[in-house]
Parts: structure tokens; C-alpha cells; sequence
């Protein structure tokens, strides 16, 4: 989340920052774009791997300063976005009148932008509502800890007592009251470490839908979410990109792009088969390792 990634980069001043890109910060950017474009659309945190890897590891704030640390991080989730629209490009161009899905559905049974407008509408609100207690409150390496566990116990709560045959098959059998009760459930995502999919995931399965459709609904509500929170915080920090980092940009734009592509496509098709509790698992483990790391 965004927030997040603001609010953990410090006030420090950039050692090199009118120096060339050298070949290791290259490196550098291709790795944060591996890590956003591999574990944004997962339900494994990609706010709380960035926080590890970058703050806690490759530290791009000491020679890019604080607003290019931030810019940065705002481009390489651009391209996540961008991976997004290629891969669902029929659906999204349908809800915007620009594709016609030919699916033997009714229009007016179809799954639309009405659909994502009420998927998006709690946790919109809500972020606005509480972002100065959030950023107060809930981000930090300790808070991303218990929000790894937390999220882990809900999605082995989805598997556990979803339904076992679940009456959502398709986008199109969604319906408004479970896309809200949907949007409900991924508010609590505000909470950095979280994991957005994770939590829209787990409310989708426990509310009827099956893991791939809950899947889909997940990175079609994402597109809107992400990009317009991308272009508020490209605006606000706009006067901070600078020319010397253009090729870092680049490189990390151009990794979390293409590693999405290949992320998105392999959760696609390995989510109907694993469920989420593997996931989960995952979470419960690197929270320890984090747990051991920051406490001991």
C-alpha cells in the first residue's frame, strides 16, 4: 500500500544523488521490480516484502533521497497495473463499453463497472477516513508482523468454512450485495501487511464465490484502486523525478511489469488447485523469520 511505502522511508538526504545509475543500482531496481511484480497480486503482503527487502536490505533511499524512494515505488506498481490490463483486457474494456464479452449472459446479468464501483467503495472510503490514524498507528515492521498472522487466519478461515460448492462459478454470477460484502472484507487491508488479494480473496470464497472467480474480482477491483492512488501520489511527488534516475525507473517499471505477467498468470491457474491455505502457511513463516530478525 501506498501509505505505507511513504510513511517507512525516512527524511534522510541522498548521498550520490546527482551521480549516474551505476550497474549494482540497476540490480537494485530490477530486484524491488522482481519483489513488487511477484508478490503484489499474491496474497502475501507485497508491502511487507518491499519493507523487507528494500528498508531492511538494499536501503534505495541513501542514494536516491526520500521523494525519488517514493517515486520509485509508485512507478514500479505501474507496472504491475499495466500487466493487470493486458492480461483481463477483454473485461476491463467491456466494463467501459469498449469489448463486447460474447458469454451467452444477458447484458443486464453481466458483471460490470456498477460491480467494482461497490467492490472499492468501502475500503475508498474508509482509507481517506482513517489514513492519519493508519500511518500513525499501523505500519512498522512489528504491526506487518501481526498482520501477516492475521491475514494467514483469515484465509485458512475461507478455506476451512467456505462453501464446498460454491454458487459463484463466474464473474457474471456475482452479485452487488457480495461485490460490497466483498469491498467490506478488503478494508481490512488498510492494515499494511495485510494483503489486499488476501483479504478480497478470503472474503470472495467465504461469501460463495470459488477461488478463481474470487481471483479475477480481486485484480479487476485492483486496477482502479491502484492506478488512481499511483496517479494522486505521481502528482503529488512529481517535482521529484529527476533525469539522473530515469533508467532506475525504467529497469524496475519494466521488471514488476513482466514479473507480473508471469505472477499473474501462474496464481490463475494455481489457485483452484492449492486454495489458500499454502499461502498462509507462507505468511505465518515469514512473520516468525521477521519476528526472530527484529526481536532477537
Amino acid at each position: 500500500m501506498l501509505y505505507l511505502i511513504e510513511n517507512r522511508i525516512g527524511e534522510g538526504r541522498p548521498s550520490r544523488k546527482e551521480s549516474q545509475m551505476e550497474l549494482f543500482d540497476l540490480i537494485k531496481a530490477l530486484i524491488l521490480g522482481f519483489v513488487e511484480g511477484m508478490t503484489e497480486f499474491a496474497p502475501v503482503s507485497s508491502t511487507g516484502h518491499l519493507i523487507i527487502v528494500d528498508d531492511m536490505w538494499l536501503k534505495t533511499e541513501e542514494f536516491l533521497g526520500k521523494y525519488p524512494a517514493i517515486t520509485f515505488k509508485i512507478v514500479i506498481q505501474l507496472g504491475s497495473i499495466l500487466a493487470v490490463v493486458v492480461v483481463f483486457w477483454k473485461r476491463l474494456f467491456s466494463l467501459v463499453g469498449l469489448y463486447n464479452v460474447e458469454n451467452g449472459v444477458k447484458m443486464s446479468e453481466r458483471f460490470n463497472l456498477l460491480h467494482v464501483i461497490v467492490g472499492m467503495l468501502p475500503a475508498v472510503i474508509l482509507g481517506f477516513a482513517f489514513k492519519d490514524l493508519i500511518d500513525d498507528y499501523l505500519f512498522g515492521v512489528e504491526t506487518v508482523i501481526i498482520a501477516l498472522v492475521a491475514g494467514a487466519l483469515l484465509m485458512i478461515a475461507a478455506d476451512r468454512f467456505g462453501p464446498k460448492h460454491p454458487r459463484v462459478q463466474t464473474l457474471d454470477q456475482i452479485t452487488y450485495k457480495q461485490a460490497f460484502t466483498v469491498g467490506l472484507v478488503q478494508c481490512l487491508s488498510l492494515w499494511p501487511g495485510f494483503s489486499r488479494s488476501g483479504a478480497t480473496i478470503s472474503g470472495g470464497v467465504l461469501f460463495g464465490m470459488n477461488h478463481r472467480t474470487a481471483a479475477d474480482f480481486t485484480f479487476i477491483m485492483a486496477v482502479p484502486i491502484m492506478a488512481g492512488a499511483s496517479l494522486v501520489s505521481v502528482l503529488k511527488n512529481w517535482e521529484y523525478m529527476s533525469m539522473d534516475h530515469i533508467w532506475f525507473y525504467v529497469v524496475g517499471f519494466l521488471s514488476a511489469f513482466i514479473f507480473s505477467l508471469i505472477s499473474i498468470r501462474f496464481f490463475l491457474k494455481l489457485i483452484s488447485r492449492i486454495k489458500l491455505v499454502p499461502f498462509a502457511i507462507y505468511r505465518i513463516v515469514l512473520a516468525i523469520i521477521l519476528a526472530v530478525i527484529v526481536f532477537l
